[in-house]
């Protein structure tokens, strides 16, 4: 029933009051993912929107949730909700009284602005004083500092090094017909060979909405 209720409250025109839960965090599962019980004893399963913090088997993964874990653990946190996310969670920007937890995330450095979902910009601006002081996740060797989305991108590939899975194919634009003069979305792409390249040499966001490393689905599976 609570999952109906958050798809109603999301594509309902509501006062902006009622697009927001009250709820107490009983578990954490990552830098990014808790629990949380309402009032009426619903469990809501949250993902922090904007952000993207390291997986649990990623260097800092374990810091990023005890990071999360002090801000939210067995307090009463507000969801104020901006989607749900294929897997069901509600994605939502969390405050614990006048803190944002999601700000709070990039400003220490336990994790990434997702860039692909930004909203606020400001938290870019948090990233960056984040990576100029090394903090959190930018005290890591540069070869440590892997997103979380080319991680995951590398784990579905079979590769060791999530920087290797990245890397550009050995085409050139000219030998492969493709370039990024055009920034395409799927519709636009000719296949997946096309739809691969203007992820990985042009840096499409737009066609990996999951973030999993893989353009297209429609096309790419």
């Amino acid at each position: 029933m609570l999952r109906y209720f958050l798809t109603a409250l999301l594509f309902t025109a509501l006062p902006v009051a009622a697009e927001s839960i009250d709820c107490r965090v009983i578990g954490i599962a990552d830098g990014d993912t808790f629990s949380c019980l309402t009032v009426h004893k619903d469990q809501v399963r949250v993902r922090l929107g904007e952000i993207d913090a390291p997986e649990l088997k990623q260097p800092y993964g374990n810091r990023a949730r005890q990071a999360l874990s002090g801000l939210v653990f067995g307090k009463d946190v507000t969801l104020h909700i901006q989607d749900l996310d294929r897997y069901g969670r509600t994605v939502a920007r969390v405050t614990v009284g006048n803190t944002d937890v999601n700000a709070e995330m990039v400003r220490t450095g336990a994790a990434w602005v997702y860039r692909d979902y930004l909203k606020d910009r400001s938290l870019l601006n948090l990233e960056a004083v984040a990576k100029e002081f090394k903090r959190g996740i930018w005290s890591l060797p540069k070869s440590e500092q892997v997103a979380p989305s080319e991680w995951r991108q590398a784990q579905r590939s079979g590769s060791t090094s999530p920087r290797a899975s990245i890397r550009p194919p050995s085409t050139s634009p000219q030998q492969s017909g493709f370039n990024c003069s055009v920034i395409k979305s799927c519709r636009q792409m000719s296949g997946c060979a096309e739809a691969r390249f203007q992820l990985r040499t042009c840096r499409n966001p737009r066609i990996d909405g999951d973030g999993d490393g893989i353009p297209c689905e429609a096309i790419c599976r």
